[in-house]
């Protein structure tokens, strides 16, 4: 039998990324994403749900999230789920699940337009985002890594809705 392992979300990053390299110089951008419903209770009152989801961008996606998202920033990502084991500072082991992210698109719009990126040009030319369309980076050398995850603090606004001031937003 097959198995499928697929993530598509759609939310408010919580915090700026984070940005690193490995020690051969892949880059990696660490993103704190948070998705949101809402639902009434059996008492009639309205509930509002935050879910927060670790996301890793690895390879040529990776510097652009980090260049060009900041928290609050809408992104659709799609990715598979990944679960990896660290060690704390106390010698424990430590497992994390993340999404391992193989497509990371910017909704965003900056000054009422949006950019997007073509990725690697075949004449070797630099990779710059242009106007007109939503920022979209996909594939790339997807690499495993070992650094700790990041902590939870200041992740800003709980649902995404509030970080934009969008309360009609449908996810």
């Amino acid at each position: 039998m097959a198995s499928l392992n697929k993530v598509m979300l759609i939310g408010r990053l919580g915090r700026d990324p984070e940005l690193r390299y490995t020690q051969s110089g892949q880059p990696i951008a660490n993103l704190r994403l948070a998705t949101d419903e809402s639902y009434t209770n059996q008492q009639g009152e309205r509930v509002d749900r935050a879910e927060w989801h670790s996301v890793a961008v690895f390879g040529r996606q990776a510097e652009p999230c980090g260049n060009y998202l900041r928290k609050g920033s809408l992104v659709y990502v799609e990715g598979s789920l990944q679960t990896r084991k660290w060690q704390g500072q106390d010698g424990s082991d430590r497992y994390t699940t993340e999404i391992k992210a193989q497509r990371v698109q910017f909704l965003d719009s900056k000054g009422g337009q949006q950019g997007s990126y073509e990725g690697p040009r075949q004449s070797g030319g630099q990779q710059q985002p242009r106007q007109g369309g939503q920022q979209s980076w996909g594939g790339g050398n997807q690499q495993q890594r070992a650094e700790q995850p990041f902590p939870d603090e200041d992740l800003g606004p709980a649902f995404p809705s509030e970080a934009s001031g969008m309360d009609d937003v449908p996810f």
